[in-house]
């Protein structure tokens, strides 16, 4: 796909249209840069087509499916209830493609000009496309993202699956494993237990093992009741016919193999060699706060520069490469990134939650009345802040966790205090005042929750 006469020279090229590559694209078209836009496959990238959005779109439905099929303490007495799997992968399919039209609107509609292919530098200020036009450029953008990792003895096939693969199932396996203990893994397994399949989890040494204990724990509780066993602390093995040997000596079967362990940076065939561009030992390309690489012609954002490797950080990333690249002194000096894990409560954290000098106040949601009308108790809002007051993280399990963390964000981001946080009104009944509730807790004023003494005197 090439939109309008593809040009000699161009202000900006961007070499991958995924979430960060067409938000470069379009913002530094906004700013008057002649832009070219590369993408080899669809615009969106994994993450409208392949990651994000098909995963929650899938998430949603079996959300859906599971909470009709266990909603008789509601009244609801609906066990007759089925699931499509055809149907639903139609939706997911029709969801995906939505999406990359409005891309391609956006693109055509700033004025970018689209190609369908490959670009592999020929220098710092030169790249040639597969049909073997040379494009010469002012400035270029890295935005190829990342690909899924093997794992040795497991390649790729029929039965042994990437996460691509697996949201791409237009029917519902019996039995299933998935390698892998981070939120792909856990994501993967909620979404295809909550729809019937018999879910194994293989963690090298636990679920979310980086994440808050009793935050995990609490995920890992909802994954037991949704039937998924997991095998803690196990490798696997070898695999033979549908059976895969633990390192425990456990052996279990399946009929499909899901592969999560991770990300690797997707710079292949880019030429790198023929430019500045460096790489640190794991392979991502090295930038600065300006996300500029050792060539300073060429600038990388997203996965292929590293961990935390999420969409929303390639997003806001793109509109600062862009910025950047037109020549305004515009930074990636953001103090937190938002994670996300759409398991089941969801988990979301901003911020840290630990170090000199921070504590921390929790309010749980036995206490809050929307989760009591919801059935949806377990979970928390936790808040960490300095003895001063000042908030420096969040961490929050429950029912639309995802949203609320923003709140959190912009508070550390504006160097906010718990005070604030309480004095802001939060609207009733919602999740959100649990955020309210624990600041309230923090300061010594908790309304909701009896923390085990009284509070005194406050004035």
């Amino acid at each position: 796909m090439v939109m309008g006469s593809l040009p000699e020279r161009t202000d900006l090229v961007v070499i991958g249209a995924g979430v960060g590559g067409y938000i470069t694209a379009i913002r530094a078209a906004q700013l008057g840069m002649s832009v070219v836009l590369v993408e080899k496959e669809k615009l969106g990238g994994h993450c409208l087509n392949y990651a994000c959005i098909p995963s929650k779109t899938l998430l949603n439905i079996s959300k859906m499916y599971y909470e009709i099929r266990n909603s008789d303490k509601f009244g609801i007495s609906s066990q007759q209830t089925t699931i499509d799997p055809k149907k639903m992968y139609q939706w997911r399919m029709d969801v995906s493609g939505k999406l990359e039209k409005g891309v391609e609107f956006l693109c055509k509609s700033n004025g970018v000009e689209v190609v369908k292919g490959s670009a592999v530098f020929i220098s710092g200020s030169k790249l040639q496309l597969t049909n073997g036009t040379e494009i010469d450029f002012s400035k270029a953008v890295i935005a190829t993202g990342s690909e899924p990792m093997e794992l040795d003895g497991f390649p790729f096939g029929a039965d042994v699956l990437d996460y691509k693969k697996a949201l791409s199932l237009d029917y519902l396996p019996k039995s299933m494993t998935v390698i892998g203990a981070g939120y792909v893994a856990v994501e993967t397994a909620t979404l295809f237990a909550r729809l019937g399949t018999q879910v194994n989890i293989i963690a090298r040494s636990d679920v979310l093992r980086v994440f808050d204990k009793e935050a995990v724990e609490i995920i890992k509780n909802s994954l037991q009741r949704l039937g998924v066993k997991i095998y803690a602390g196990a490798t696997p093995i070898s695999k033979q016919g549908n059976a895969i040997k633990l390192s425990t000596g456990d052996t279990i079967t399946q009929d499909v193999v899901v592969v999560a362990v991770g990300l690797r940076p997707y710079t292949t065939g880019l030429g790198l060699e023929n430019t500045k561009v460096t790489v640190n030992e794991k392979g991502f390309i090295n930038v600065d706060n300006t996300l500029t690489t050792s060539d300073t012609n060429i600038l990388a954002i997203g996965d292929v520069i590293g961990e935390p490797m999420l969409a929303h950080k390639a997003m806001r990333q793109g509109v600062i490469a862009a910025e950047v690249a037109y020549g305004m002194s515009s930074a990636f000096d953001n103090l937190v990134i938002p994670s996300i894990i759409f398991s089941d409560p969801e988990m979301a954290v901003a911020g840290t939650m630990q170090g000199a000098g921070i504590e921390t106040t929790k309010f749980p949601l036995s206490a809050l009345g929307r989760a009591i009308a919801m059935g949806k108790t377990s979970g928390f809002v936790k808040i960490a802040h300095t003895k001063e007051g000042v908030v420096k993280g969040v961490e929050i399990v429950s029912e639309d966790a995802g949203n609320m963390i923003a709140e959190a964000a912009l508070a550390i981001e504006m160097g906010a205090t718990i005070e604030d946080m309480a004095d802001t009104i939060h609207p009733h009944p919602t999740f959100s005042e649990a955020v309210q509730e624990a600041a309230e807790a923090a300061l010594g004023r908790p309304i909701h929750f009896f923390y085990g003494k009284p509070a005194g005197n406050q004035k």
